[in-house]
């Protein structure tokens, strides 16, 4: 007999900066009795910001659990980041919810990452709700809003009321209900919306409009809810609390709960890591299936195609009430912080991937941009280093790369405002005063033609006891590096196999240029080996004997020789921009885009303003946006996100310096991998 666990909502509250996130999850916290006070993002007492630099600045950084209970389930209410520079946060949290709750500001309407949230919410077939916040603030819109979201974010949305005294603290949010929602003709334009779904309530619709009942429309609207293909939005202020009964009543009616057997196999995803305050890691779990115990031992591994690991949980925290409370088991649909996952990283799978999902999915575009980390003081590189690891557990896209040659670190990076927040918590937390290099662009290299080269065992020039021989063609984008084997699986010993494969993939981290080779397929055509020997009554004598350590210094210069032979391409990020600008400033913009190298379609009027849209290199876009303000008297609106890569146009070819030992230069290469006298000679006779 299966168990499900008790009744659980994991709830995501998402949005632009500055729409009100963290306000909203104060007061539905306030209004559950989990807080007798409401905090403020301003005076930096809010729950969910517990960072120092959080309530320094007065935005979210990182995201928070906390939960209060409803009719009898428990709501996890996760507050996430709503600046495009900490997105990853948002990415990992959307694998773990249940629902979410877009908020959008009733002053600004949508903005450009309100559209990235909903776009994604929508393909992942997340249930969501829209607020419309700040309905008391001065310049506040409800008509201009919905069509607003109607316009830029999807037609499929559903007023839920009318709003009265709007733009003051007087504003007052009424629901529709069986008798006022056919005088406002609401009852008409919800059955018209939901028709378009379902094909049953269509037919009754033409037959007879008026058999339709307000309570199988409600129902009907929450079952298309659920299933992420309409969006109900309430009016309402975090501030006052106007219209948050009203929400929370439509998060109780139209959101699902969690589903799950307690008693299957265990199967969840780590979203969160943190270090306690004895430097020890705590992963943030949601449990899918099965139930996890204290003193179990754990599968983890899956989120990044690294190799499994296991761990034994030490602890169980489980949220309830506004808190985590130790327990001595999370079951499943429920969060969890657990201790004693010494080696487990965000992206992780526990236990056994879910079915038909993939582990470590990606929901947006990668950072695009990176910088050169280096200490104030030389003396600190070591203890930087360190520091930086830290913050790589806790968000894997900073991306380190440690350039052992010349002592560097680069990190990857979504914006600036990431950089200075990376800069405030190495001195806050870790001590270390340090500076930034000049952001640069994060290209990719594309493979363009085939190439092949081989290297045969104990021939000039290989100094190597391993025979290697590479095929290269390339793939369509979003491929992946596929390697195959052209050669018999039963030719040598498969470790030695899997050594070239994990150095083709390791190798491909830095092309002809320097940048990544993202999509290829890689072929091994020739193989071979020498078999363990020794001589006459003797040890094993490696001199005479193939290790995987050959094929893994070989494997690099076969690689990049067909690489060469293939040619790659260097293509950099482009963004797709939306612009809306007055229209007596279009002359004036014109040419700063040119100058941007943007490319921009025909211009489309919109009343008084004019929308260009089109492309624009990702090194480009905190120009604009910093020029656009004086460009258009301050009124011109950017949205833009990360669309696809292109190839460099013009003469200068960027390169990135590379950090291995640069197999693109043999007998340099060979002089720092290889130490045996006999190869170095050999080394130093290739040209």
């Amino acid at each position: 007999m299966h168990s499900t666990a008790p009744h659980t909502l994991n709830l995501g509250i998402l949005a632009h900066i500055d729409a009100g996130k963290t306000s909203l999850t104060e007061r539905l916290l306030h209004a559950a009795g989990v807080i007798d006070e409401i905090g403020r993002v301003d005076d930096g007492t809010t729950r969910t910001d517990s960072l120092a630099l959080e309530r320094q600045r007065g935005i979210t950084i990182k995201s928070a659990v906390v939960s209060f209970s409803l009719d009898g389930t428990t709501v996890n209410l996760i507050d996430t980041p709503g600046h495009p520079d900490f997105i990853a946060e948002v990415e990992r949290v959307l694998s773990v919810l249940d629902g979410a709750v877009l908020v959008v500001s009733a002053v600004e309407g949508v903005q450009a990452q309100t559209r990235v949230l909903l776009r994604t919410l929508r393909r992942l077939r997340i249930p969501t709700l829209i607020l419309v916040n700040k309905a008391d603030r001065r310049g506040a819109r409800c008509a201009g809003v919905l069509r607003h979201i109607a316009d830029r974010l999807t037609p499929g949305i559903v007023p839920m009321g009318t709003v009265s005294g709007l733009g003051t603290r007087g504003a007052a949010f009424t629901p529709y209900t069986g008798g006022s929602a056919e005088a406002g003709g609401f009852t008409a334009r919800l059955t018209e919306l939901l028709a378009e779904h379902d094909d049953t309530l269509l037919s009754a619709y033409v037959d007879d409009a008026a058999s339709l009942s307000y309570d199988r429309l409600r129902a009907e609207l929450a079952r298309q809810t659920r299933d992420a293909l309409v969006h109900p939005v309430f009016f309402g202020s975090a501030v006052t609390g106007m219209g948050i009964r009203e929400l929370t009543d439509g998060i109780r009616e139209f959101l699902p709960s969690s589903t799950g057997d307690a008693e299957g196999p265990v199967s969840g995803y780590v979203f969160k890591v943190e270090r306690g305050a004895a430097g020890e890691k705590i992963a943030y779990v949601r449990v899918f299936t099965g139930t996890v115990r204290t003193r179990d031992r754990l599968a983890i591994g899956g989120g990044d195609g690294g190799a499994a690991r296991e761990g034994k949980v030490t602890a169980v925290s489980v949220f309830e009430q506004g808190s985590d409370v130790r327990r001595q088991e999370v079951r499943a649909g429920q969060i969890a912080k657990l201790w004693g996952l010494g080696d487990v990283r965000i992206g992780d799978v526990i236990g056994v991937p879910r079915e038909g999902v993939e582990p470590g999915g990606r929901f947006f575009a990668p950072p695009t941009l990176e910088t050169v980390v280096t200490p104030l003081r030389p003396a600190d590189r070591g203890a930087l280093h360190l520091a930086l690891t830290r913050l790589a557990e806790q968000d894997p896209l900073i991306d380190l790369r440690q350039d052992d040659l010349r002592q560097e670190v680069s990190v990857s990076l979504y914006g600036e405002v990431q950089k200075e927040v990376i800069q405030a918590t190495l001195a806050e937390d870790f001590g270390l005063d340090v500076s930034f290099r000049e952001t640069t662009t994060i290209c990719v290299e594309r493979v363009v033609g085939t190439g092949a080269a081989f290297e045969i065992i104990d021939k000039d020039p290989n100094p190597f006891l391993a025979t290697v021989g590479l095929r290269v063609a390339p793939a369509p984008v979003g491929a992946g590096v596929d390697f195959r084997l052209g050669v018999e699986l039963g030719s040598m010993p498969y470790a030695f196999f899997r050594a070239v494969e994990e150095t083709v993939r390791e190798t491909l981290h830095q092309g002809i240029h320097g940048w990544r080779v993202p999509d290829c397929t890689v072929t091994m055509t020739h193989a071979g080996y020498w078999p363990r020997q020794s001589h006459a009554h003797g040890t094993f004598d490696k001199s005479m004997s193939s290790t995987a350590g050959d094929f893994r210094n070989l494997t690099p210069l076969v690689l990049m020789d067909a690489l060469r032979e293939a040619g790659t391409v260097v293509h950099e990020p482009m963004h797709r921009f939306r612009l809306d600008v007055p229209a007596d400033t279009v002359g004036a913009v014109l040419p700063v885009l040119a100058r941007l190298r943007a490319v921009p379609h025909s211009p489309t009027a919109n009343g008084a303003s004019y929308r260009l849209e089109g492309d624009i290199p990702a090194q480009q876009v905190h120009a604009l946006e910093q020029l656009l303000p004086g460009l258009t008297r301050g009124e011109g609106e950017l949205e833009s996100a990360f669309d696809h890569y292109e190839p460099v146009r013009g003469p200068t070819v960027p390169r990135r310096e590379r950090t291995d030992h640069d197999p693109l230069h043999r007998k340099e290469y060979l002089l720092r991998v290889v130490r045996r006298t006999g190869a170095a000679t050999a080394a130093d006779a290739t040209p």
